[in-house]
């Protein structure tokens, strides 16, 4: 196996590299020496060996499966063992992942009980509509469900979480938790009564919801094991001044006899209120006899549950009360609360965004204290569209969001790999955030390519959701390999340099898929390179007049020297170019 391994990783190496020479690119590793390796020792980690064992590079958390809830229809995630930076598109299903992960930890949402927060809005709409056609059709297929299953590395502490009830193929023993909701069997006459006419809302009050250990049994509150915080901007600020998580991470760095002495002084103030402020107007009421048998009536502080300390405790900042602090200062906070290095401390932590309401020289500190407090046996996952979060954090904790995937670098060659490494974070968040892309080869077909779009459609690329990135002089087969095993839509365009298009695409198909992920490339009879393309299809007279080049000068030489002040004049010109046949195809495919 291993064998066969290698061989494939060091053929697509030579592909690649052949790939390139024919453009002319050759990797520099010094190209990108301005970006500095915050993380040595973990680039040393991620880069072992398979022999060292799988034990040492599964986290806490070893595997997350979730199936048929909101946008994930069949997610498999194996995240890191300490950082996870989640990057993706708009509806990449980012913060969905995050909050399946903290309802299977917590069995709670937005504060509440699973069940109290049930909606239709839950199941993903492809499985419910998939369940409508085939009830229409007569197949008698079961309700949707969801079920969201986290695999626990085998700890001691964890232990109690064990078994082997889970979907595990095969079958395995070892902790984790599941949250399933499903169909109540109580009420399936009511079930089968709503499916002969159903619509996409499912009837979730004929539904339950089920927390239990692979060990089967039914978990009520969170175990202390899994001590888990949430920090994102939903929860950063609540009219009551303290919400559900702050609570819960307060709550957590108080030692029980801690809490128990602040219950009971507390009850002792509220008990001294009925001595003090409140005697007079009791002394007062109890001359009037409003009460059955003519009991008198008197006023106490409420010394029931609902009203305990940690509902009217909240933390101050500067003298200042949490909630009306900034809301960068209060997510700056929570996030050092739950990475405390205090015996209570979170093991997992959850950041949506760390970026959000920061200015760049705080958003550093905090960055520095996440990297400072976060201890070896803490799992932190980190949703982001920095490119600074990203640098900073390092490249090797990405899980990169596709569609209804999430991968790891350490999926795409070695060299591949690397090669990301030395790029600006910028250039690799951009590939990632598209919903469509189209990558180009210099920054003149970028500007070409734009012009002809616009000159199409009406509109500049961008307005219809489309990014054109420039590779300038980088590796296409770098980005399409990144593209295909994120299930990325991608149009790639090149030169031919004088090689049969065939050829070129022949050395691309591991990455290419019809449809969704093309490379095109001009016809070497119409020349080699964009210029002598579009001196092909526009002629000679037109390009003059739209370049201000005088008939006496060398039309090709003149391009081929000034590539992107060619580029510029096109693209600002009052005229249109007659597109290169392969570029006009590239953006229809783009367009859609």
């Amino acid at each position: 196996m291993a064998t066969g391994i290698s061989r494939k990783a060091s053929s697509q190496t030579v592909q690649k590299q052949t790939f390139d020479n024919h453009a002319g690119i050759v990797d520099n590793p010094n190209r990108a020496a301005g970006l500095i390796d915050m993380h040595p020792a973990r680039s040393k980690e991620h880069s072992a060996s398979p022999e060292k064992g799988a034990m040492e590079e599964d986290g806490v958390i070893r595997k997350i499966k979730i199936q048929g809830y909101r946008i994930h229809k069949n997610l498999t995630v194996e995240p890191n063992r300490k950082f996870n930076l989640i990057v993706g598109a708009n509806e990449s299903g980012k913060s969905t992942l995050m909050e399946a992960v903290a309802l299977a930890l917590t069995g709670r949402i937005n504060g509440r009980s699973v069940s109290e927060e049930l909606n239709p809005h839950w199941f993903n709409t492809t499985v419910v509509e998939e369940f409508i056609k085939k009830r229409a059709s007569g197949v008698p297929v079961s309700f949707p469900e969801i079920l969201i299953e986290l695999s626990f590395e085998d700890l001691p502490e964890l232990q109690s979480l064990c078994g082997a009830i889970n979907s595990h193929v095969p079958t395995a023993a070892c902790p984790g938790v599941t949250m399933r909701v499903s169909a109540n069997p109580e009420y399936a006459t009511e079930l089968e009564e709503w499916a002969k006419s159903p619509t996409s809302l499912l009837p979730v009050e004929y539904y339950r919801c089920d927390w239990r250990s692979f060990a089967d049994k039914e978990l009520t509150t969170r175990p202390k094991v899994l001590a888990t915080a949430v920090i994102n901007s939903h929860t950063v600020r609540t009219s009551s001044g303290i919400d559900y998580h702050l609570r819960q991470i307060l709550g957590d760095q108080l030692e029980p006899a801690e809490r128990a002495q602040i219950s009971l002084e507390y009850r002792r103030v509220k008990a001294s209120m009925s001595e003090t402020a409140l005697n007079a107007v009791n002394t007062r009421m109890s001359s009037v006899h409003a009460t059955l048998h003519s009991r008198p009536i008197a006023l106490a502080m409420d010394q029931s549950a609902r009203t305990s300390w940690e509902g009217v405790v909240t933390p101050h900042v500067d003298d200042l009360p949490f909630s009306m602090s900034g809301q960068g200062q209060q997510s700056a906070i929570k996030i050092s609360l739950a990475m405390s290095r205090h015996a209570g401390r979170a093991k997992f932590v959850m950041i949506e965004e760390p970026e959000n309401h920061l200015t760049h020289t705080s958003l550093v500190t905090l960055l520095s204290r996440i990297e400072s407090l976060a201890g070896e046996q803490q799992q932190l996952f980190v949703t982001t569209h920095s490119s600074f979060v990203l640098n900073r954090l390092g490249l090797d904790a990405l899980l990169l969001m596709g569609n209804d995937v999430a991968a790891k670098l350490s999926i795409l060659d070695p060299e591949t790999v690397n090669y990301f490494k030395r790029l600006p974070g910028y250039d690799t968040l951009r590939i990632v955030l598209a919903n469509k892309i189209v990558l180009v080869e210099g920054p003149s077909d970028e500007i070409v390519f734009e012009r002809i779009f616009q000159d199409t459609y009406g509109k500049r690329p961008m307005q219809c959701g489309i990014d054109v990135l420039s590779m300038r002089g980088l590796s296409l087969a770098r980005g399409l390999e990144l593209c295909a095993a994120l299930n990325k839509p991608i149009t790639a365009l090149r030169d031919n340099d004088g090689v049969d298009p065939a050829e070129h695409r022949g050395l691309a198909d591991a990455w290419l898929k019809k449809g969704e992920r093309e490379l095109f490339i001009g016809e070497v009879a119409h020349g080699k390179t964009l210029e002598p393309q579009l001196i092909h299809h526009s002629g000679e007279t037109l390009l003059r007049d739209i370049l201000g080049i005088a008939a006496h000068a060398d039309l090709l030489k003149w391009m081929s020297r000034e590539k992107t002040e060619a580029a510029l004049r096109i693209s600002s010109a009052s005229k249109k170019i007659v597109p290169p046949a392969y570029m006009l195809e590239a953006v229809k495919f783009a367009h859609g």
